[in-house]
């Protein structure tokens, strides 16, 4: 025999004999107390284990590639956990709940977690929730969470090249973000100040255990958003025994290492560092952008009733310009560089109580930013020096005060103590409402208290029918010491096995952003928290164990929302900027809280889990309308209004070593407000026509490729990504031309391909 070919089937054997390790907790959904003697197996292999005392288990010698384990136990319902990755170089850890049901005689249908037949009581209506492996793996994502789940329904982003989520209409500052109970205001690089977009998320995909994104009817323990929820659960690390992995993605090269923390605790943690300048320079751009960003979470229960955990995310991102010629001086002066440090950190103490849980969290978060825009001639447009920095302190409670009933109560206090603001902005970027320059110097602190409250009860009347009511108070001290309450109401109705008809009712309070307040001296008497009411309602039928298919319909209205009276057309509703010139950035401008607004439609969500077919994928649909008044009163189409939005992923995982998956999006275009090209007016937006011209149509096609390749009992995976692999020339709102003095079409990047590398060990 050849040794050529005796040394391919010895690999061959290789991959077919190596096996890795899946370890984790068992624990109850409500209480989050340990579920000793649970029997967990992977599904088509034999052999099974059961959960400790501590809720733990650890199987051993599964086979390498994606597994679904099975977890039983007498007095819960079974459920399937799927889409484990499975490496021989480090345990795959995963935390498994179980919800309590009534002891049973006759067999109950086990399915997979994502399609329980009874979903938890917490669990809002509009929510899809994706684990670590399908965000992973989103086609035309670039590992980025929050890419992976804007394809959810509903959500739409205003760029391709940024993650600007767009909610039912809802601007990008309505969206919450809660990452480890840490509520978030924006956990991107570059981000948005004001808002909660960027271009790229500095949460690292590789800790991501799951994420879930709320599109509306959520319950009464989040609030002070008018949008959207979106929850991300970072895992812990495995306590089995140090291990490591060195990746290369589309942007950036990074690694990650984690372990045990003695015997009762763990850690992991990882750096990243891009290469963005250099692939800009490589492609002849003049705007040079650079970030870092580093994430450490440790872990230790040092008993069965007590769990602490320390979560800090530190990021810092630059841009730097290249001004060697006359062309790069025009280009950049229609850049706006935010150059920004920043980083949030939480310690969450959890407490197992009789029959219940309570969690509490004492957070900070900070960003400083360092904003600038020059002209050709680089002269300061704007120039903008900032401090946001705010400690939270959380507590929750949540009881099983019978099989039938659960109550939540909790209060979050957040103290801003760090709100510095120091801005210059040139009087032609600021023009008021009959043309005239309104240039803004404004050099100012304050801090800033709030609180909100809420209790909120359960009730599974019948096994078929649960409700569930609430109200959440807020209190803003620095808005005039405003008290707004909030009810919220939910119903479930469980047909049959497969079927579940759900409602959800409530009103939703959002305060202003801190930077709005200091855009004239007016703003903090004219501004208030400005409110939307949410009505949804849908269906849901599952069809098999792997295959869940979902229509709602919603409607929101809007009141107090904040109005631009420079812009008596237009409601605020930045979505990023990237130009001051185009318009007056971050809210540096006289508002005030008499808009309105509505927004409706109807969605349509197919969602097929990875299981005992190599296919995966799901298909989500929107019909909708959003429109907006500002200070004139007139409705026209808010600045998100998306009539149509649709989404599908497929993908085939035919063996352990390939998987190709594709992305298709497509939408229609967002409106746009056309250019003044002729007069002293001309290069300024013609708000006489606010929001009057629309994009064409937007299409874009993704592909990835994954291929995993075992080398010396080591895991070695590379990917092949590619976004809009058909090279469409999708087309944004018209630029100006400043040489020219002209608006001229502007397009996204095409096809953009890129190749990833993950060594584990």
């Amino acid at each position: 025999m050849q040794p050529g070919r005796v040394a391919a089937q010895a690999v061959s054997a290789q991959a077919v004999s190596a096996t890795g390790t899946i370890t984790g907790r068992v624990v109850e959904a409500v209480t989050e107390a340990p579920v000793a003697g649970a029997s967990i197996r992977v599904v088509g292999q034999e052999g099974a284990v059961q959960s400790d005392a501590a809720g733990r288990f650890t199987l051993r010698g599964v086979r390498v590639g994606i597994a679904t384990i099975e977890v039983r136990r007498l007095g819960f319902a079974p459920v399937q956990r799927g889409d484990i990755a499975v490496s021989p170089a480090k345990p795959a850890e995963v935390t498994v709940a179980l919800r309590a049901i009534d002891v049973q005689l006759e067999a109950v249908t086990v399915r997979p977690e994502a399609f329980p037949a009874q979903m938890p009581a917490s669990t809002p209506v509009s929510t899809q929730r994706y684990d670590a492996e399908e965000v992973r793996r989103q086609p035309g994502a670039q590992e980025d969470v929050l890419r992976a789940i804007s394809i959810a329904p509903g959500v739409g982003v205003t760029s391709a090249a940024r993650n600007d989520i767009i909610v039912r209409g809802g601007a990008p500052f309505e969206n919450l973000f809660v990452v480890d109970n840490i509520e978030v205001p924006n956990i991107n690089h570059f981000g948005s100040q004001g808002s909660t977009g960027g271009p790229i998320s500095l949460i690292n995909i590789r800790f991501v255990e799951s994420a879930s994104l709320s599109a509306g009817g959520f319950g009464a323990r989040l609030g002070d958003r008018t949008s959207s929820a979106t929850t991300i659960t970072l895992r812990e690390g495995n306590r089995e025994r140090v291990a490591g992995e060195l990746n290369v993605a589309a942007t950036q090269v990074g690694a990650v290492l984690e372990g045990p923390l003695g015997n009762k605790g763990s850690f992991i943690a990882n750096v990243r560092q891009s290469y963005l300048d250099l692939l800009f320079k490589a492609i002849g751009l003049s705007f040079l952008p650079r970030y870092t960003d580093a994430t450490v979470k440790a872990t230790w229960r040092p008993n069965q009733r007590d769990a602490f955990s320390l979560l800090t995310i530190g990021a810092r991102g630059t841009i730097s310009f290249d001004n060697t010629t006359d062309s790069n001086r025009v280009n950049n002066s229609q850049v706006l560089a935010p150059a920004q440090d920043q980083y949030f950190s939480g310690l969450t103490w959890k407490r197992l109580i009789r029959r219940g849980v309570v969690t509490t969290t004492l957070g900070r978060t900070y960003t400083r930013y360092v904003t600038a825009q020059r002209d050709s001639l680089l002269v300061p447009i704007l120039e903008s020096r900032s401090g946001e920095g705010e400690n939270s302190l959380r507590t929750d409670v949540t009881v099983l005060a019978s099989r039938r009933l659960e109550v939540e109560t909790g209060t979050i206090f957040k103290y801003a103590s760090q709100l510095r603001y120091d801005a210059t902005l040139a009087g032609f970027t600021r023009r008021d409402a009959a043309g005239a320059a309104q240039p803004l110097r404004v050099d100012t602190s304050f801090t800033a208290l709030r609180n909100g409250s809420y209790v909120q009860a359960t009730w599974q009347t019948t096994p078929r029918l649960r409700l569930s009511g609430g109200v959440r108070g807020d209190w803003y001290p620095f808005l005039g010491n405003a008290v707004r309450v909030a009810p919220r109401l939910s119903g479930n109705w469980q047909v049959n096995e497969a079927t579940t008809l759900s409602v959800s009712g409530g009103r939703y309070w959002q305060a202003p952003s801190y930077i709005w307040l200091v855009g004239d001296a007016g703003n903090a008497a004219r501004l208030k928290p400005f409110r939307a009411d949410q009505l949804v309602a849908g269906i849901t039928r599952l069809v098999g164990s792997e295959l869940k298919v979902q229509l709602e319909v919603y409607g929101k209205r809007y009141g107090d929302y904040p109005a631009r009276r420079f812009r008596p057309q237009a409601v605020l509703s930045p979505g990023g900027f990237d130009d001051a010139t185009t318009d007056i950035p971050f809210g540096l401008e006289p508002l005030q809280s008499t808009g309105t607004g509505t927004a409706y439609g109807v969605e349509l969500f197919l969602q097929k889990k990875l299981g005992a077919s190599p296919f995966y994928g799901q298909v989500s649909a929107s019909v909708n309308r959003t429109q907006f008044a500002g200070v004139n009163g007139v409705r026209t189409r808010g600045a998100f209004d998306t009539p149509v939005l649709a989404n599908a992923v497929l993908g085939w995982r035919p063996n352990a070593k390939w998987e190709v998956a594709t992305r298709v999006r497509t939408s229609s275009g967002l409106p746009y407000t056309p250019w003044v090209e002729t007069g002293a007016a001309a290069g300024t937006l013609d708000f006489s026509r606010y929001n009057s011209q629309r994009v064409p149509l937007f299409f874009a096609a993704d592909l990835r490729i994954d291929r995993r390749f075992l080398l010396a009992n080591r895991q070695f995976i590379a990917f092949f990504d590619a976004q809009n692999v058909t090279n469409r020339a999708n087309s944004t709102a018209p630029v100006w031309n400043p040489r020219l003095r002209r608006a001229e079409p502007s397009e996204n990047i095409g096809l953009l391909p890129s190749i990833g590398l993950n060594f584990e060990f």
